[in-house]
């Protein structure tokens, strides 16, 4: 059965080239797949739609014509919008974006399809940049060449990808890799076609790019250079911001399901690797919010402990020696606390509806073991970032880091310390934790010196200057326990005296 394919093409104020575009898409694509054309004409100001409508009417046309107008102009982004709707909504298997000013030659369409239909590709562009120099012989101005250029380099260097050209208009799209992404929450503007490609990047589905003919005519160019280049610069930093974990937009928020926010820390300074360090070898451990298991594991094949992890959802756990799948927001677990050496709540406590309850029950489930030590971790709020964020006017939610959207409270040292001890511990030690670096910029000389810089301010300034605050602490005996500690040491306080006054008679 063949694949349906619909040529979407985006026009406005293109009455001389509308005739022209939709003539040259080629009938050989018929061979292969089943063709439609549907054109959206986004409020033009000329006979667009007339022309177009018109054509829709031509018997000699091998394609099915489809012919739209938007009442009120949509934008280029937002005309795409709509577009994508219909192809998901029709039930299209891939979309191929052309443009009513002809700047895109239609002739290229089999060779793009391609890598679709043999299900190489969730998206392929064509690109002007794969042959050298060849956009500056089809026509393209300097400035937009050099501009072109630099856009591009910023964006690859700072997605991590290695696309030739993002500003092409030229794209063809399955449909699936559509589904899988908010496009509907992008733009309205120009830079729709660069946050697209974020989303296609985040959510990990594959682009292909191929070469295509450079034409510029004598089309209108509705596009401000400098606003455009501002907006590609402000989404790219954003999508960025995002993965370390200090912005969040849920256009971006398309990693799917299986993408995990918490991540094993163990090679660089971190709540995991100081935890890792202070615990004993062969210490019985009970990980509460054990997450992936990865903790549990360090513990078990490096330092040869016995660990018990706790989560509200199902992990690995094979290197655990017990696994209880348990909910926190009902309180502690309900197994033998006698034999725990080492209670872990890293990164645990903010995401707690009443964290000092837990505590509280947690103290008393220990009161039979008042040596055993809790290792806690949170994220502290009035780290530099969050403060200059705020400055800023922002505080924006992410899928990890300070301002986790899991997040129920947000602490700072005195507000965290404040939380323990009224909840009836002793803090033993309290360490400043910088920033995670190597997870957000890749473990490189820049971020080790990041590592190392944002140590030295800590020392400088904890409160301002620490990512999260790490801290050992201790249960405080409970009043039953100090009580019938008294009436012990009184009883005996009394046989002494009673044995020391029949001595002296």
């Amino acid at each position: 059965m063949k694949r349906r394919v619909l040529v979407f093409i985006v026009a406005y104020n293109a009455e001389k080239t509308i005739e022209s575009v939709l003539r040259r898409i080629p009938a050989s694509l018929l061979e292969k797949y089943a063709v439609d054309v549907l054109v959206i004409d986004d409020a033009s100001r000329d006979a667009t739609f007339e022309i177009s409508h018109q054509l829709a009417a031509v018997e000699d046309l091998p394609f099915k014509i489809v012919t739209l107008i938007n009442p009120v102009n949509q934008g280029y982004g937002g005309n795409q919008k709509i577009g994508y709707h219909y192809a998901l909504q029709q039930g299209y298997d891939f979309v191929a974006l052309l443009h009513g000013d002809g700047q895109y030659a239609p002739e290229c369409l089999p060779a793009l399809l391609e890598p679709l239909r043999t299900g190489q590709a969730d998206a392929v562009f064509g690109s002007r940049m794969l042959r050298k120099s060849e956009a500056l012989r089809g026509g393209m101005p300097l400035y937009k060449y050099v501009g072109n250029k630099i856009l591009t380099r910023l964006e690859n260097w700072l997605l991590k990808s290695n696309l030739s050209e993002f500003h092409s208009g030229y794209r063809i799209y399955s449909t699936r890799g559509l589904a899988a992404i908010p496009f509907d929450r992008n733009t309205n503007d120009f830079h729709f076609d660069t946050e697209i490609i974020i989303q296609l990047l985040v959510a990990g589905l594959k682009i292909t790019e191929l070469p295509i003919p450079t034409y510029y005519g004598d089309e209108i160019c509705h596009v401000n250079g400098l606003r455009y280049a501002f907006n590609v610069a402000k989404s790219v930093l954003q999508s960025r911001m995002q993965q370390m974990g200090l912005f969040f937009d849920p256009k971006f928020d398309c990693g799917g399901p299986n993408l995990s926010p918490y991540l094993p820390k163990f090679e660089y300074t971190s709540p995991h690797s100081l935890a890792l360090e202070r615990i004993p070898n062969k210490a019985e451990v009970l990980d509460l919010g054990c997450a992936g298991g990865y903790m549990g594991a360090a513990l078990a094949t490096r330092k040869q402990c016995r660990v018990i992890g706790v989560d509200n959802f199902p992990t690995d756990h094979e290197k655990l020696h017990e696994f209880f799948l348990h909910d926190l927001n009902d309180g502690p677990p309900a197994i033998n606390y006698d034999r725990v050496q080492y209670v872990l709540l890293l990164d645990v406590l903010e995401h707690l509806s009443r964290p000092e309850e837990f505590l509280e029950d947690l103290r008393r489930r220990l009161a039979l073991n008042p040596t055993c030590e809790i290792i806690v971790s949170t994220a502290n709020v009035a780290f530099f970032s969050s403060r200059i964020m705020l400055f800023l006017g922002q505080f924006n939610y992410g899928k990890r880091g300070i301002l986790d959207l899991t997040h129920t409270r947000l602490f700072t040292f005195s507000s965290f310390r404040r939380s323990i001890t009224q909840s009836g511990f002793t803090v033993v030690e309290t360490l400043g934790v910088p920033g995670p670096f190597p997870l957000a910029l890749g473990d490189n000389r820049l971020s080790r010196l990041l590592l190392s810089l944002n140590s030295i301010l800590i020392n400088l300034s904890r409160g301002l200057f620490s990512y999260q605050i790490f801290m050992r602490i201790k249960p405080q005996p409970m009043l039953e326990s100090l009580l019938a500690n008294a009436h012990e040491q009184s009883a005996i306080k009394a046989r002494e005296l009673a044995a020391t006054a029949k001595a002296s008679s």
